[in-house]
């Protein structure tokens, strides 16, 4: 059910510049309709995001490709997602062979998600917690992925980046962002490579915007 409105999404997004055959194979395997409300399914498969409820959405296709592609990622490699929310990002990563940490600060949805994982075999570290200050236990990571825009690149999460590893956060205020990649040398200094004009809920937590 629905294989090829995912090859069809997989094509579209290929189409607008998304050219690591991995993600695109990932796009085009994971079953983005079980990650959204049910009311929604027909929906899924369109490149737009789409409310899961609690005031969140699940991530447009397009920029889910465009960040898991911007952490230039090597098979197995260790990465960390801050806001699980559906669960959508953790599980193209999971279809990649990567070994994902996920942290989420809201009980309710992180909950329906593992619930959600554990029905799809998705094997995926989640916490309930603080995003912002990143999860120290498991450090450094090879990827860092920020689904939430935040008011700055929390320092939290550039120290737990692996040496070569990249961190993809979005920055701005509360309506836009500039999307950064900030890359980890090995000598660990930092290069950040800003991309404009992207849109998400706030991140919130200590190093992020705080709640009102």
């Amino acid at each position: 059910m629905y294989e090829s409105e995912r090859r069809e999404l997989a094509d579209s997004l290929s189409m607008k510049g998304i050219d690591d055959i991995y993600v695109l194979k990932a796009i085009g395997e994971v079953e983005r309709h079980k990650f959204v409300p049910a009311g929604l399914r027909n929906h899924a498969y369109k490149d737009a995001a789409l409310p899961i409820g609690f005031g969140q959405t699940i991530s447009q296709p397009y920029t889910v490709a465009f960040m898991t592609q911007a952490m230039k990622l090597e098979p197995n490699s260790k990465v960390l997602e801050i806001g699980t929310g559906s669960g959508y990002q953790a599980a193209i990563l999971f279809n990649m062979g990567m070994k994902v940490y996920s942290i989420e600060r809201q009980m309710d949805i992180l909950h329906a998600t593992q619930k959600l994982f554990d029905k799809m075999g998705i094997r995926v570290y989640t916490k309930y917690g603080d995003g912002t200050i990143g999860w120290d236990e498991f450090a450094p990571y090879d990827g860092i992925v920020v689904t939430a825009g935040s008011p700055s690149v929390p320092p939290s999460l550039m120290k737990q980046l692996a040496p070569g590893g990249r961190l993809v956060i979005p920055v701005g205020d509360k309506n836009i962002q500039t999307l950064k990649i900030v890359m980890k040398t090995e000598e660990g200094t930092f290069i950040t490579e800003d991309i404009p004009e992207f849109k998400f809920v706030p991140l919130i937590g200590r190093e992020g915007w705080k709640e009102k």
